[in-house]
C-alpha cells in the first residue's frame, strides 16, 4: 500500500439539466478524521451519503468539503404574488380615497413593488430529484478521488523524504559506533587518568572508592544499548515504509522514541566527536518527525 499525506485539494465543475455545480474538497493535517461540510439546504440525504463515502477513503486529516449551486434562468418562471399585489392594490385604493387628485398608479408601478412579481422554480418529479443527486454523488466521487490521488502523490515524496533521513541516522549510529573514544580501552584509559589526577591533588581520597565510581562512569558511558535501539527503530520504519496505509500514528511513535535514544547517547558521551553525531541525530530527527506529522 502506498502512503498518503493529509494535505490535499480537488475542484470537479459538473451539471444536471439546468442546474450547475462545484464540489471543492481540501485535506490538511489531523489527530483523528473530521469532515467539515457546507452544503446547500435540502440536501440531507446527500451530506449523510458524503461523509459514508469520506470515511471509506480517508482515515485521518481536516477535510473540508464545499458545494455550490446555480440554477439557470431558464429552469424558473415569472409569476405574480397573489398576496403581494393584493396588498398593494389595497394600499392604493387607501391612498385613493385620501389623496383623490393624485394621478392613478400605472402597471408598470404596481408590478414594480418589490415582490408582487417572483421567480419560482419548476417543480422536480421525484425521478428528476434522484437523477440529480446520483449526478452530484457522481461528481462527488470524482472529486474525493482526486483528493486521495494527490494525498497519495505527497505521501509517496514524503516516503522519499523518510528514507533519506532514516538512512542518515542509520549512518550516524554506526559513526558514533566506530569512534575510538567509546572503546573501552579508550573510555578505561580516560578514567584511569582522571582517577591519577584526583589521587595526586588530594590524599585524603580513598582510591578504592575512586575505583568504583570509575567503574560506575565506564558502564554509564557505554552507549550499546542506545545504539542497538536505533538500529531496531531504524529497522522498524523501514519495515512501515514498505507496508504503507495509515502508518502515520506508528511512524510519530517512532520519530519520539528517535529522539529519546539520541537525548540520551548525547548524556553519556564522553567525547567532543560523539556529542556532535548526537546533537547532529537529534537535528536529522526532528526533520523527520515533522514530515511524519503530515502522514495519513
Amino acid at each position: 500500500m502506498a502512503l498518503a499525506s493529509m494535505t490535499g485539494f480537488a475542484r470537479v465543475e459538473s451539471s444536471y439539466e439546468e442546474t450547475r455545480w462545484v464540489w471543492e474538497l481540501r485535506s490538511v493535517n489531523g489527530k483523528g478524521m473530521d469532515a467539515r461540510l457546507r452544503l446547500p439546504q435540502g440536501l440531507d440525504g446527500v451530506e449523510a451519503e458524503v461523509r459514508k463515502r469520506l470515511a471509506a477513503k480517508l482515515k485521518r486529516g481536516n477535510v473540508s468539503v464545499g458545494l455550490q449551486m446555480q440554477r439557470s434562468q431558464s429552469d424558473t418562471a415569472l409569476v405574480v404574488n397573489e398576496e403581494a399585489l393584493e396588498q398593494v392594490l389595497k394600499a392604493i385604493s387607501i391612498l385613493r380615497n385620501r389623496l383623490p387628485d393624485a394621478p392613478e398608479p400605472s402597471l408598470d408601478g404596481i408590478l414594480g413593488y418589490k415582490g408582487v412579481l417572483e421567480f419560482e422554480e419548476a417543480e422536480e418529479s421525484e425521478e428528476e430529484k434522484n437523477a440529480q443527486i446520483a449526478a452530484l454523488l457522481s461528481s462527488f466521487d470524482e472529486a474525493l478521488n482526486e483528493l486521495v490521488e494527490m494525498r497519495r502523490s505527497e505521501g509517496n515524496a514524503i516516503a522519499t523524504l523518510l528514507k533519506g533521513q532514516v538512512d542518515t541516522i542509520e549512518a550516524l549510529a554506526k559513526q558514533a559506533e566506530e569512534l575510538p573514544s567509546r572503546s573501552p580501552e579508550a573510555i578505561r584509559a580516560r578514567l584511569e587518568a582522571q582517577v591519577n589526577e584526583l589521587l595526586q591533588a588530594s590524599s585524603q581520597l580513598d582510591p578504592q572508592r575512586l575505583h568504583q565510581e570509575a567503574a560506575v562512569l565506564a558502564t554509564k558511558a557505554d552507549i550499546r544499548e542506545e545504539l542497538d535501539r536505533l538500529y531496531a527503530h531504524v529497522e522498524a520504519v523501514g519495515d512501515l515504509l514498505v507496508k504503507g496505509g495509515a502508518i502515520g500514528r506508528r511512524l510519530d511513535f517512532l520519530a519520539q522514541e528517535f529522539n529519546r535514544e539520541a537525548n540520551t547517547l548525547c548524556s553519556k558521551s564522553n567525547s567532543v566527536e560523539l556529542t556532535a553525531i548526537g546533537l547532529e541525530l537529534k537535528t536529522v530527527i526532528d526533520q523527520l518527525r515533522e514530515q511524519t506529522q503530515n502522514i495519513e
